[in-house]
């Protein structure tokens, strides 16, 4: 328990052991005796009057209303186009059942049991509770009040870091099918490209490899006089057109995901360095992550 500061004596505050925001989540609306509850992230700034605004949003709401979201607006930059971490926050603006600001009646998140805390981070579990709630019949609606999301500096490797997600998806997909992402108004995603680009390298650093090793045994094997001769064979040259194959499938993807980034952004030199370098890495991290979400899923 905090101190108590003057103006806020009738806060509590509930530890839920570091377990994550879907334990917190729950230990704060459990802990609770109001019939809605009301749920912002850390990282948003409510405007002036969204309290009363709250309270104009839920009063008359009918009883087959279980939660109500509020509007998203996010500040971007004036007088330059936004960056690639700034268009991912932009997208919080449009998302659908964000606990960025989300209310919900107390006894659905009872009858739903609450949050999911298999979800580790902040992400896909307020989507989740979402679907659960309007499984059971609920209808979610959109406020009036409106609360800004600030854009972080979260530092080169945030997108990167970001991938972390994808294993979340594995266990959305386990939950409710392969089609969650339409029913949350998102969009496909991009691993299966990922995929095909992560096997297009591996495909081309193994058979160049093995061309390799093959070109030297041969090379071993062969005399001068078989070298030099007029129709010598070149060891391991169907292996090496294969990763030559391999390898422009690799830099096509790797290239097209990279300008998908840099395109809509402001193409400053940092930008693009970060966009190039990230995009070389993200396929095979959002596979890794994919793999490791099926794994756990399926334990």
């Amino acid at each position: 328990m905090l101190p108590a500061i003057s103006g806020f004596e009738h806060v509590r505050v509930v530890r839920s052991g570091g377990r994550g925001p879907a334990a917190a989540r729950n230990a704060g609306w459990r802990a609770a005796d109001t019939p809605w509850v009301v749920f912002l992230d850390d990282d948003v700034i409510p405007e002036p009057g969204w309290a009363e605004a709250v309270w104009k949003d839920l009063v008359d709401l009918p009883e087959d209303v279980a939660g109500s979201q509020g509007r998203i607006v996010v500040p971007l930059p004036s007088g330059r186009r936004p960056t690639d971490a700034e268009r991912n926050t932009a997208g919080l603006a449009d998302a659908l059942w964000v606990t960025a600001d989300m209310a919900y009646r107390r006894s659905a998140l009872e009858e739903a049991g609450g949050f999911d805390e298999r979800f580790p981070r902040a992400y896909r579990e307020d989507a989740d509770l979402a679907l659960r709630v309007a499984r059971a019949g609920h209808r979610l609606v959109r406020g009036e009040r409106v609360t800004a999301h600030p854009v972080r500096q979260d530092g080169f490797w945030a997108s990167v870091r970001f991938q972390r997600g994808n294993a979340d998806d594995a266990l959305m997909r386990r939950a409710h099918g392969p089609g969650w992402r339409e029913a949350i108004g998102g969009g496909r995603g991009r691993l299966r490209a990922h995929a095909v680009t992560t096997a297009a390298g591996l495909a081309a650093v193994t058979l160049a490899g093995l061309a390799a090793r093959r070109a030297r045994r041969s090379s071993d094997r062969l005399d001068v006089g078989r070298i030099a001769g007029a129709g010598a064979r070149i060891p391991g040259r169907g292996l090496a057109v294969l990763a030559g194959v391999a390898g422009a499938v690799w830099a096509g993807l790797t290239a097209e995901f990279a300008w998908r980034r840099i395109a809509p952004g402001p193409r400053t030199p940092d930008e693009v360095w970060r966009m190039v370098v990230t995009s070389v890495v993200i396929p095979p991290v959002a596979c890794a992550h994919r793999l490791r979400g099926e794994w756990g899923v399926r334990r």
